[in-house]
């Protein structure tokens, strides 16, 4: 007795999409549907009899993937779609869009459906804190219905949930973040005439932020004991912490891994400082 082919696109016996993958032995959870592949569990029980073999003039109708193999078309780089906001891998961000919300302007790397993009200047205030600050945080106003696939320059991309908190963070790291924070840019406390002044952007309230580092970081909790970041190694921190600026004045001391300024900045309090393990790469603000 000859049993099915295996490993082929058969039409889905739920009805509910055009087609799911028949492995041979069993249905997996690989669907497409209108030319699209993802992922969706069967709702019941599989058919006791294995699926009759389709016509061949059926099977191409809409499988833009007949003919094709290899491991960027077996799923495993499929969409993710678990959840509406969440790493598609470690260096994109996938949102499904309900709430507008907020990304580094260029940072769109492919969306389906029907998106629209805006600039989002903040006001005149914003506007004028940018222009004298150069806290560059150039933004975009995401907004429709469909999917945004966000990255920054192959930079690792780490999510945070906010719940009536704050969190403090470089411009050049912000990714993407919920229209429901408030953002503004402020002088980070303890600056002085000798240190200069050195800005961040500031998100409080209820939603999620996406950030980006320039490789795996680490996360210190400032409870622990007083804690010290290089300038431009730091990338956020809980808008609770105290603050000071420091200045090394030991000649040949370049301590840190700023390009000869030997400033960092102090972190007390309950609360965390993210650091990654570079300056990070040079940033060109858009007007």
């Amino acid at each position: 007795m000859t049993g099915p082919n295996p490993g082929s696109w058969r039409p889905d016996p739920e009805g509910r999409f055009e087609y799911r993958w028949w492995d041979g032995q069993r249905w997996t959870d690989q669907v497409s549907h209108q030319g699209q592949v993802g992922r969706a569990p069967l709702g019941g029980a599989p058919p006791s009899q294995p699926p009759p073999q389709p016509a061949p003039a059926a099977a191409a109708v809409g499988d833009g993937f007949e003919g094709i193999t290899g491991e960027l078309v077996d799923g495993r780089f499929s969409e993710k779609e678990a959840k509406a906001i969440a790493n598609q891998n470690t260096k994109m961000l996938r949102v499904r869009l309900g709430e507008p919300f907020l990304a580094r302007q260029g940072s769109m790397v492919a969306y389906q459906g029907n998106v629209e993009f805006a600039f989002e200047g903040g006001g005149a205030s914003k506007f004028l804190k940018k222009a004298l600050t150069g806290e560059g945080l150039p933004l975009m106003r995401c907004g429709g219905q469909g999917d945004v696939f966000l990255a920054d320059r192959a930079a690792d991309v780490h999510l945070l949930n906010l719940t009536n908190a704050g969190l403090s963070i470089s411009g050049k790291n912000v990714l993407a973040f919920s229209s429901s924070l408030d953002w503004n840019i402020e002088r980070v406390k303890g600056g002085s005439i000798a240190t200069g002044g050195l800005f961040n952007t500031t998100l409080r309230g209820t939603g999620w932020v996406a950030l980006t580092t320039d490789g795996p970081p680490v996360v210190l909790n400032a409870a622990e004991a007083p804690t010290f970041a290089d300038t431009n190694a730091v990338v956020a921190w809980s808008a609770n912490l105290q603050t000071q600026l420091k200045m090394s004045f030991k000649a040949g001391a370049l301590i840190g891994r700023g390009s000869g300024e030997a400033v960092q900045v102090s972190f007390y309090g309950p609360g965390f400082v993210i650091v990654q393990p570079s300056e990070g790469s040079a940033v060109t603000s858009t007007p």
